[in-house]
């Protein structure tokens, strides 16, 4: 039977110290090279070095996300290859504790801190990249404004525009933007309105915006008259690859916006593409991160055992670096063959993991 001893604290505590070194190290290089990126934008439609520096702050909690599989290899590669080096994994081994009981200690540690990264990843994580996209938004386009509760809003010469929703959409040569739920309302110079039209999407075709299943209303002195069409062209000078820059990345949504968004395709007869891909790689995430550090931790007991701290690092991006180019590889190779998102996730934690079996099975 299982119990927590003295040594899986020993194991425990220098994973969490070098790992939570690595994290911060990591996510800070991150944040210092986008803060001088956003600092080329200072000048732009009002953008100040504040706004800079909040669109950095904003955006902290995702770069902790993103960088924490990264960190978590690392970090345990440096730490218990710091324990082969200084004899202390010899010693443990040499009292009974098996290679595989030492990898389970250290990735204990990294399954408890995955919890609250995982909810830091469905919580501030998308909230902060939405406050950091409408900013970018309004710093592109001085008539458009993004508002988390209500949608996109724009003024578009005499009409206000809003869509409840935005999608990211195959299109033939390049993925494009879709607007869904979309209301424009048109004024006269004194104000009155005019005119209301409620479509269910809007795509741009690359040519020209085209509404789909819209309902238009006009009011005149003789009352209000009602049309309805499947398609109509709607002459809007809103410019798509503004919109498309400042979307919402799929893989930064929450899982219940991915849900939602996937939802809405395939009852329209689309096919969900790249948010069904990036719902499974939230979803397989914890899965991945303890994968990639259990299956490292054999280095631990070889090559490591041997060199500075220089070595370790070096092994520990190369490791990460590797399984970052074979996730997607996989993911590619899935979406050409039409495998299923969920397969072409799992498929490298599933290789890993039987490579991880088979060492430890032989070597104990």
């Amino acid at each position: 039977m299982w119990r927590f001893k003295r040594v899986d604290w020993l194991i425990g505590t220098t994973v969490l110290g070098s790992l939570l070194m690595v994290w911060l190290v990591l996510t800070g290089l991150d944040a210092v090279y986008q803060f001088m990126h956003q600092l080329g934008d200072v000048g732009k439609n009002g953008y100040t070095v504040l706004n800079a520096v909040v669109y950095v702050l904003v955006t902290f909690p995702r770069r902790l996300y993103e960088m924490f599989g990264n960190a978590a290899l690392i970090g345990g590669l440096l730490a218990l290859g710091g324990l082969a080096a200084n004899g202390e994994l010899t010693a443990l081994r040499a009292a009974g504790m098996s290679k595989l009981r030492i990898a389970v200690s250290a990735s204990g540690v990294v399954a408890m801190l995955i919890v609250c990264v995982v909810i830091l990843g469905e919580t501030a994580g998308p909230w902060g990249d939405q406050q950091a996209q409408a900013m970018e938004l309004r710093l592109k386009s001085g008539n458009i404004g993004a508002n988390t509760n209500s949608g996109l809003w724009a003024r578009d010469g005499d009409r206000i525009i809003n869509a409840k929703g935005s999608l990211l959409k195959h299109g033939a040569l390049h993925d494009e933007v879709q607007l869904v739920d979309v209301r424009v309302l048109t004024f006269t110079p004194d104000g009155q309105v005019t005119r209301f039209d409620q479509a269910q999407t809007a795509v741009h075709n690359g040519r020209e915006w085209i509404l789909q299943n819209v309902r238009s209303t006009t009011l005149d002195n003789a009352g209000t008259h009602s049309s309805t069409a499947v398609s109509e062209h709607w002459d809007s000078r809103l410019n798509p690859q503004v919109l498309e820059q400042s979307l919402i990345l799929p893989q930064y949504l929450p899982i219940r916006d991915l849900r939602r968004n996937i939802q809405y395709l395939e009852s329209n007869g689309e096919k969900a593409g790249v948010y069904a891909i990036a719902l499974w790689a939230r979803v397989l995430y914890p899965l991945n991160v303890l994968v990639l550090v259990f299956c490292a931790m054999p280095f631990a007991f070889g090559t490591l055992r041997s060199g500075g701290l220089g070595k370790r690092m070096f092994i520990g991006m190369l490791l990460a670096i590797g399984w970052y180019f074979l996730q997607k590889a996989m993911v590619s190779f899935g979406t050409v063959y039409g495998i299923p998102p969920m397969v072409a996730n799992l498929l490298p934690a599933v290789l890993l993991a039987l490579a991880a079996w088979l060492y430890f099975r032989k070597h104990g």
